[in-house]
C-alpha cells in the first residue's frame, strides 16, 4: 500500500480514482501518460540529474564500438547502411554511433542514415540538440507509421523492452491470480482477483509457464504485441537488443520468486512500484526467451545470447584503450580507460546481456 504526497502523484490518482487498473495500465499511466507520464514530462531522467544511468550513457565507448560492429556488417556483408535506434534516450549512443561512422568508414557514412523512432516528446527536443551538428544524417520520429518504407539495415535498443508494460500474476493456493492497482481514500492498493485475461491464459499455455505457490510473474503482452509490430516495419534486418532480463531457467531461482517490476527514484531502487505514480521510472527484467520465442514466430532467426561484457570484448572494446603515461586519475585518458574497465570487470558489465535476431539476413556478427 502506497501513500501518495506529491502534487504530480495526487493528479495522477485523480485519474486513476474509481477505477481497477491492471499492472500493465497502471504502468502506461504512470509512464506514458501525455500529461503526468514519467516518460513524457519536461524532466531530466538519465544521468546524475535524473533517476537512472544507461549503459549508453558511459561515455562514448559504447557507441563507438556498436558502431565498429556495425561498419563492418555494412562493409562486408552488404548489409544496408541505414541504422534505427528504438527510443533514443538524449541522442548520445547516436552521436557516438554517428561520429566513429563518420570518422571510420566516410563513404558509407555519406550513404548512410540514422533513424530513431522515439514516443516521448522531450527525449525527441534531447535528440534534436545533441545530434544538431549531425542533422543531415539524422531522421527522428514518433513511431514506426512514420516511416515512408519497410526499414532495411540495422535495428538497435537499448533498455528498451524492460519499461513496456507488463501484467502481474499470482500463484496462490494452486490457483492463479491478476494483480490490479486501485485507489482506497488516498493510497494506492493492489487488488488480487482469480485470472480471466485470456491472452495472458494464452501466453502462459504457449511459453508453457509454470508457478510455484507464492510466486509472482510479470506477463509481457506488451513486448509480444510490440514484436510483431516491428516485424511489420522492417524487411531485411540485424535486431540487436541490449537489456538486462533473464532466460526460463534463470526466473525460476527462488530467489526471483516475487517477480521483477521495481521502480528507479533518484538513483535509488524502489520496491514498491506504487510509491511515486508518474515520478519514478518502472521497470521489469524482460524474458529473454519469450523475444526469442516470439521473434521465431515472426520469422527472425536467433543467432545468440551475449553477456555485455562478452560482447564488447568480442567486438575489440580493449582497443578503445589509450596508451598513456599521465599519473593524473582524473585526466581524460585515466577516466577513459576506468569506462571501459568498467564496462568489461564491473557488475555492470555482467547484468546486461545483447540479443542478436536476423529478419532475411544471414550474416556472422563477429568472425
Amino acid at each position: 500500500m502506497s501513500i501518495v504526497k506529491k502534487g504530480a502523484d495526487k493528479k495522477m490518482l485523480e485519474k486513476m480514482r474509481n477505477q481497477r487498473l491492471s499492472y500493465a495500465d497502471y504502468m502506461k499511466l504512470a509512464l506514458y501518460d501525455e500529461q503526468y507520464g514519467y516518460y513524457m514530462r519536461q524532466k531530466e531522467k538519465i544521468g546524475r540529474a535524473g533517476d537512472f544511468i544507461t549503459t549508453s550513457n558511459v561515455g562514448h565507448i559504447i557507441g563507438h564500438v556498436f558502431a565498429s560492429v556495425f561498419i563492418r556488417l555494412i562493409e562486408t556483408y552488404h548489409v544496408p547502411p541505414f541504422i534505427c535506434e528504438i527510443g533514443g534516450g538524449t541522442g548520445r549512443f547516436a552521436y557516438a554511433v554517428l561520429e566513429q561512422w563518420k570518422r571510420q568508414s566516410p563513404d558509407t557514412f555519406e550513404k548512410g542514415k540514422y533513424t530513431i523512432v522515439e514516443t516521448s516528446p522531450y527525449h525527441r527536443k534531447k535528440q534534436a540538440e545533441t545530434l544538431a551538428s549531425l542533422i543531415d544524417h539524422v531522421h527522428i520520429v514518433s513511431s514506426f507509421a512514420e516511416l515512408s518504407t519497410p526499414f532495411c539495415g540495422i535495428v538497435f535498443s537499448n533498455e528498451l523492452f524492460d519499461a513496456f508494460p507488463v501484467h502481474v500474476i499470482e500463484k496462490r493456493n494452486g490457483q492463479l491470480y491478476e494483480c490490479f492497482v486501485a485507489v482506497e481514500e488516498d493510497r494506492l492498493v493492489e487488488q488480487s482477483v482469480p485470472l480471466e485475461n485470456e491472452e495472458i491464459v494464452e501466453y502462459i499455455v504457449e511459453r508453457n509457464i509454470q508457478l510455484v505457490d507464492g510466486q509472482r510473474f510479470e506477463i509481457p503482452l506488451a513486448m509480444k504485441k510490440f514484436i510483431f509490430e516491428l516485424d511489420q516495419a522492417i524487411d531485411e534486418a540485424i535486431i540487436f537488443t541490449v537489456d538486462y532480463g533473464y532466460t526460463d531457467e534463470e526466473w525460476k531461482h527462488p530467489a526471483r520468486k516475487q517477480g521483477s517490476l521495481r521502480g528507479y527514484y533518484r538513483h535509488q531502487l524502489i520496491d514498491d512500484p506504487l510509491r511515486y505514480p508518474g515520478e519514478m521510472d518502472l521497470t521489469t527484467h524482460i524474458q529473454w526467451d519469450a523475444l526469442r520465442f516470439y521473434g521465431e514466430q515472426a520469422g527472425w532467426a536467433f543467432t545468440h545470447l551475449w553477456r555485455q561484457d562478452e560482447f564488447l570484448l568480442q567486438a575489440g572494446i580493449l582497443n578503445q584503450l589509450i596508451e598513456h603515461h599521465d599519473p593524473n586519475p582524473f585526466s581524460e585518458q585515466s577516466r577513459h580507460n576506468r569506462a571501459i574497465r568498467s564496462l568489461v570487470m564491473s557488475d555492470i558489465g555482467k547484468a546486461f546481456q545483447v540479443m542478436v535476431q536476423q529478419k532475411k539476413i544471414n550474416v556472422p556478427i563477429f568472425t
